[in-house]
Formats: C-alpha cells, structure tokens, sequence
C-alpha cells in the first residue's frame, strides 16, 4: 500500500532582513534537503515575512516507519543546519 509522508516546519530567521537574503538561504537549505533525503520540498507558508518561514517536505513509500525515520532526519537537518532556529513541525502519514 502506498503511502505519503508529509512534514510541515516553521523556522524563526534571526538575522534575515530581507526578503532577497530570506530567499537564498530557504532555497540553499531547501535544495541541499532534495537531494540528501529524496524528499519533496518547498516553502509554503509566510512567504512575506523576512524573519520567518514555513516549510512543506513530501515523501512517498510503503512503510511507516521508514518515512517517518526519513522525515525525522529531515527535521534533524534543518535543527542542526544553523540556518534558523526550528520553532514547530508536524509529520502525518496519509494511506
């Protein structure tokens, strides 16, 4: 059976001052994820606030436990990135 792993993250930017700045680091930190995890990835949410962001990440496979280790480790990432500071998130497996 098919399943999707969905994971939402919120991300105070200190230091971010612009929307351009915001951008660049979002996109860095969005693409080295893609790569590194096989994850779909984008921003989502708060796109008009420069000292904040909110981030969607997808992931497709058959077990449980598996997409939730992979969006676990995408969740370690960012904490540890240095690109911001990890306010929230939720992961949801939908069947």
């Amino acid at each position: 059976m098919m399943r999707v792993g969905v994971l939402e993250v919120h991300l105070e930017l200190p230091g971010v001052h612009s929307l351009k700045e915001k951008r660049s680091v979002i996109k860095g930190l969005l693409e080295k994820i893609q790569h590194r995890f096989q994850v779909a990835a984008a921003e989502v949410e708060e796109m008009d606030r420069t000292d904040g962001a909110g981030l969607g990440f997808a992931a497709v496979g058959n077990e449980v436990g598996v997409l939730q280790s992979r969006l676990q480790k995408v969740v370690s990432f960012i904490d540890t990135s240095g690109q911001g500071v990890l306010v929230d998130y939720r992961v949801e497996i939908l069947t």
